[in-house]
């Protein structure tokens, strides 16, 4: 027997060559057809963009946008409702295939929302699609279980890192979002090949393109910069947390009172198109790229933060589709735009830090969001951009954006008692206590 299990170690290598080709393969095909569904989709965000800031009155048409979107999941999408927490929890308990279905309800229903002046993001349809997607081939090559959580795996990389152009965040980012605190290496080639396969599809085809940021200052790392980045990172999870238990609250709010789903953006959307009628201003709508690309050059109000994360949570909440990471960019560039005043750090760099750390601390990815800030940014500003996401990460607590994240590793030796749950678990658990 210790002679076969030598023999076998001696041809390790030729396993390895065996499971590059077949991911590399599989990869290959979720690559091309999720960057080619996320090119699509970037530039029918763009379309539907320029649209409605041409057309500002079809805002008020946004109330019977929310009902076609309820309508459209009520009667097809109710195994698919879930989103990307339907993906995490087929990652843990496998079930069944993720209905295709899924792709073009949350495409369909993003672009409406866009173009109709609900505020959200593109994050989580890019996922669902690339996920969807992805778990077709499950079927097609008839995959094990194992082979399945990779496959997902792959799909969500391939979604986030197509849609930002950050094929290296995308591919962490989709290992590491599984369980809190632990990282998934068994799937880390298919994942940073799918990753990079998609990144190229959505641009060979050349009809979108990624917005591209700049920290033009960058200060000094001494003690004193030290710690005033980690102050930084502190105030970026707690606002991290207030934005994933604000969406929160939105979606039992209408759950509550509200029991037929479809009606439920309908109301939102009325309050929604009012609100934005009586500011006078669409700032705060859509995905907000201007304004994320401003908190980098001028001075911005200290409300806008804070006013997005409200649109942004209502308008999800309500039940409209779309993601919250870019919303969360927007949070926290705008965020660390004016913690100028009192924490004396270059501008752009603060704004940079919070660009990743909100959603590090709401989506409990500090890795992640640590190499796609030094994706965007560059390296020489990778020592205070880590410093802030793994500070937020800590503070934002065990929360976040994905209900069906398992914590495999607690943020603290005193919540030890919480491994294994997944953060809704805990929600219910702390509400009973």
């Amino acid at each position: 027997m210790d002679k076969i299990k030598k023999f076998l170690r001696s041809f390790e290598q030729s396993f390895s060559l065996l499971f590059l080709l077949k991911w590399t393969f599989i990869c290959l095909l979720i690559g091309a057809f999720t960057g080619t569904a996320s090119a699509i989709f970037l530039w029918s965000l763009e379309w539907a963009t320029n649209f409605r800031e041409a057309n500002l009155w079809i805002i008020w048409l946004l109330p019977i946008a929310g009902f076609v979107i309820g309508l459209s999941y009520h009667l097809y999408g109710k195994s698919v409702v879930k989103g990307n927490n339907l993906l995490l929890e087929e990652y843990h308990s496998p079930k069944k295939i993720i209905p295709f279905k899924m792709a073009p309800l949350v495409f369909l229903g993003t672009v409406l929302t866009h173009l109709f002046g609900g505020s959200a993001g593109r994050e989580g349809t890019a996922v669902q699609v690339g996920g969807a997607i992805s778990d077709q081939f499950t079927k097609l090559f008839k995959l094990n279980n194992i082979d399945r959580k990779i496959v997902l795996i792959t799909g969500i990389s391939a979604g986030f890192a197509s849609v930002f152009g950050t094929p290296l965040a995308g591919a962490i980012f989709a290992l590491e979002v599984m369980i809190i605190g632990r990282v998934k290496f068994d799937a880390i080639i298919p994942s940073f090949l799918a990753a990079v396969f998609a990144t190229y599809f959505c641009d060979v085809w050349q009809i979108s393109h990624h917005t591209h940021y700049t920290i033009s200052t960058i200060a000094a790392i001494t003690p004193v910069t030290i710690l005033w980045s980690v102050l930084a990172g502190i105030i970026f999870g707690l606002v991290g947390m207030l934005f994933s238990k604000s969406t929160h609250f939105w979606g039992v709010l209408f759950k509550k009172h509200i029991n037929y789903p479809p009606l439920r953006p309908v109301i939102g959307g009325v309050i929604l198109a009012v609100i934005v009628y009586l500011m006078g201003t669409t700032k705060y709508i859509g995905l907000g790229v201007p304004t994320i690309v401003d908190a980098f050059n001028i001075n911005l109000n200290s409300y806008d933060f804070i006013l997005k994360l409200l649109f942004t949570s209502f308008t999800l909440g309500a039940g409209f589709k779309g993601g919250e990471v870019t919303p969360l960019f927007y949070i926290g560039a705008t965020l660390g735009n004016v913690l100028i005043w009192f924490i004396p750090l270059p501008m752009p760099l603060l704004a940079g830090m919070g660009f990743v750390a909100v959603f590090a601390g709401a989506t409990n990815t500090p890795i992640a969001c640590t190499i796609m800030g030094i994706e965007l940014f560059g390296i020489e500003s990778g020592v205070f951009i880590a410093l802030a996401c793994v500070t937020a990460y800590l503070f934002s607590g065990h929360s976040g954006i994905y209900a069906a994240q398992i914590i495999g590793s607690p943020k603290d030796a005193f919540f030890n008692n919480e491994k294994g749950l997944t953060l809704t678990d805990v929600d219910n658990l702390r509400n009973k206590s």
